[in-house]
């Protein structure tokens, strides 16, 4: 299977990259963390700067084709700075295009906004978003994850397992113990 893409930047809410990123792992997938600049991006975990990850690539060198999948955390300061960057949003359109899987979670969903591709779908996202995710023309509903299409969105770090499994699922990959786990706690 092709990597799994992730785009953040610094202020991404840490939970939100870093769990999926270690529940995609750990079920066997790889990740690549593409940024606007090298080095390293901070999370924000709790009120306060949390912990670093290392970027693998800047974001202007991405190819659509080399990836399975796009995966946006949150945060309010990350999507709102990388909603600014015709870049990114140049390549959430490409995923979007080419029919490829787009898991985003709490603010995340600013990006699909941004980029035009949310008109007529079901999504969720962060409470305070979910006017503009209408006024994208977005259907937007309160649940832990919405999967319209190609589209995964949920709305906060306690939707991860949830929003995980989603992308797992999208991707084709086997359910983990973790996703079990998950499945058993819900019901």
């Amino acid at each position: 299977m092709k990597p799994i893409l992730i785009i953040a930047t610094d202020g991404f809410e840490q939970s939100e990259l870093m769990e999926p990123k270690r529940l995609l792992e750990e079920a066997g997938a790889k990740t690549i963390v593409a940024s606007l600049e090298e080095g390293e991006i901070k999370g924000w975990d709790s009120g306060n700067w949390g912990k670093s990850v290392k970027v693998d690539m800047l974001v202007e060198d991405v190819a659509t084709d080399d990836y399975a999948a796009l995966m946006l955390p949150g945060g309010q300061m990350n999507p709102d700075i990388l909603r600014m960057n015709k870049d990114v949003i140049r390549l959430v359109g490409e995923f979007d295009k080419a029919g490829k899987p787009i898991a985003a979670i709490c603010h995340a969903p600013w990006l699909l906004a941004e980029a035009g591709i949310i008109r007529g779908k079901v999504v969720t996202g962060w409470p305070s978003i979910r006017t503009d995710l209408t006024n994208a023309g977005g259907a937007v509903i309160d649940q832990k994850v919405a999967v319209d299409g190609n589209l995964i969105t949920s709305r906060n770090p306690d939707d991860i397992p949830a929003f995980t499994k989603a992308l797992k699922d999208a991707v084709g990959m086997q359910p983990s113990r973790s996703d079990a786990k998950t499945e058993k706690q819900a019901a």
